[in-house]
């Protein structure tokens, strides 16, 4: 209250853009470490502050935007020296320069004045930055980036000419452009990933009067190191391990940060936004790393591939998510799927067929499906059906905490769980049920959420992230040795064939949820 009283004020004949108080005010929060509350609410405050406030919508057709009418930046706000939507943004733009992006906004401190009390044309640079701050409330800008290990060199002999404080000199650098790269993403500017990893993997030769690395760094441990340095400590087997595991640390950090909450609502623009970022990725990287080994580059593309992998199935989880809450929402259709479900020969699903394949406790199937209906019945929301889904995850696994056969019972589960799903959605089929398309639908976001809860549950067993324990190459069973036991090695038993298929169905959904 006491911000806004000292940067607005009222006025006759003028107004400001309903964006631009917001922005301001996440920058207030950004800067001063508080948790903003959402553009509605702020609004509902910027009235209870100005009482008789206006709203407009001011613009050419097509290109209008909603304007407070009636109150104006105070000449003597610090808010006026920044400018409107694009310049604001356009400090933020460049992470590692922080000083240069200032100094840039500075130079248009006359045209942010006027800005600020005139309704000028949206160009469409200012369209995508009010769109990228309106994107900021659905994710986590307040993420803790966790710390890195230090690179196991073991009994490695480095070569002659390089020595410890190279491999510091990389821990150092390396850092550093991994939070460069989490600023960047934080801010929605996906674009500069491209950049920054030129940068980093390709640097353009320094001019021939700019310094020089040392031969042996022994004086600028935290200097920079050239670039056939750098190529040579990676082709180094404990270097490229340890790159591997921050880059898993920074990917688990920036999915965290892009959707903290798989199940809350987000805008479409915004989702798409991120699967086109997740689409560039690998060749963003490869195209940065083109001079590199081979074994440096596919264990790097590895890991982004993962991460890329790991947004596409989150952004579908989350689509798939809206588009069920309609249905949960809708007591019509709900009891719809009751009476259909109600006629479904669960006898014959499973004592017959599911207990032959899955070889299943009958208590515990009974239990799940009486559990189920009930759930139902109550009309139960999307949160509530997400924490009965952890529980079933909780119950069926809690016999095989802290063993080594956990990451193999968790997958085994998964396997189980999507053949009775396929029996009973095959069984309202055949009856041609009239709520058919609804329970299609739940089936594709639960069996996918189950599939969000058990690779989370892997990697809380077996110590590390879910980027990890998905792996690099589509295969659960290509990853490293700690998670699978020996049966899996040696026999490949109970289903490990059909493991990537399933895996393939819950990854890309192939049905269009229009037409369901």
């Amino acid at each position: 209250l006491q911000w806004l009283l000292d940067n607005y004020e009222t006025a006759e004949g003028v107004s400001l853009p309903r964006s631009s108080l917001y922005n301001h005010y996440l920058r207030h929060c950004q800067e001063h470490k508080l948790d903003p509350v959402n553009a509605a609410s702020f609004g509902k405050l910027i009235r209870s502050v100005f009482m008789g406030l206006r709203t407009r919508r001011l613009g050419t057709r097509g290109n209008s935007k909603y304007h407070y009418y009636g109150i104006r930046l105070k000449p003597e706000s610090p808010l006026n020296r920044l400018q409107e939507d694009t310049q604001y943004m356009a400090m933020r733009q460049q992470p590692i320069h922080q000083k240069q992006r200032y100094r840039a906004a500075q130079k248009m401190d006359g045209m942010a004045e006027s800005a600020s009390n005139s309704t000028p044309h949206t160009t469409p640079e200012q369209s995508v930055a009010a769109q990228c701050q309106h994107h900021q409330q659905f994710i986590d800008v307040t993420h803790v980036f966790p710390e890195f290990p230090a690179p196991d060199l073991g009994n490695v002999l480095l070569q002659e000419g390089f020595t410890l404080n190279d491999v510091k000199t990389l821990q150092v650098l390396y850092r550093r452009h991994c939070e460069a790269t989490l600023d960047v993403v934080m801010h929605l500017q996906f674009h500069y990933i491209e950049k920054l990893w030129q940068s980093f993997w390709s640097p353009k030769a320094p001019p021939s009067d700019g310094p020089t690395a040392l031969p042996s760094s022994e004086e600028e441990p935290e200097g920079t190191l050239p670039k056939d340095k750098l190529i040579t400590l990676c082709k180094y087997e404990p270097i490229l391990k340890w790159m591997r595991s921050c880059d898993h640390i920074l990917y688990q950090a920036l999915v965290e940060i892009l959707i903290p909450d798989v199940l809350r609502p987000v805008p479409s623009t915004l989702t798409q936004a991120i699967r086109n970022f997740a689409k560039s990725l690998e060749g963003w990287l490869m195209n940065a790393m083109s001079e590199f080994p081979p074994q440096v580059v596919q264990t790097k593309v590895g890991v982004v591939s993962a991460f890329a992998q790991t947004l596409r199935r989150y952004t579908s989880l989350n689509h798939l998510a809206q588009a069920a809450r309609a249905v949960l929402q809708n007591t019509s259709q709900i009891n719809q799927m009751l009476s259909d479900l109600n006629r479904v020969d669960f006898a014959n699903v499973q004592q017959e067929q599911a207990s032959w394949v899955c070889q299943c406790e009958e208590g515990m199937v009974q239990k799940l499906e009486q559990d189920f209906k009930l759930t139902l019945q109550q009309q139960s929301s999307l949160d509530q059906w997400a924490s009965w889904l952890d529980n079933v995850v909780t119950q069926v696994l809690k016999h095989h905490e802290g063993s080594p056969s956990f990451p193999k019972a968790a997958r085994q589960f998964l396997l189980k769980w999507s053949f009775y799903s396929s029996m009973v959605i095959r069984d309202l089929t055949l009856r041609s049920a009239a709520s058919f398309g609804s329970f299609h639908l739940i089936r594709l976001l639960y069996d996918e959420y189950m599939f969000y809860l058990v690779e989370h549950r892997v990697a809380q067993a077996t110590g590390e992230t879910p980027i990890a324990v998905m792996g690099e190459f589509g295969d659960l069973t290509s990853l490293s040795p700690t998670l699978l036991d020996k049966d899996d090695i040696e026999l490949g038993t109970e289903g490990d064939p059909g493991e990537p298929l399933v895996k393939r169905e819950r990854t890309e959904p192939g049905h269009s949820l229009q037409d369901i």
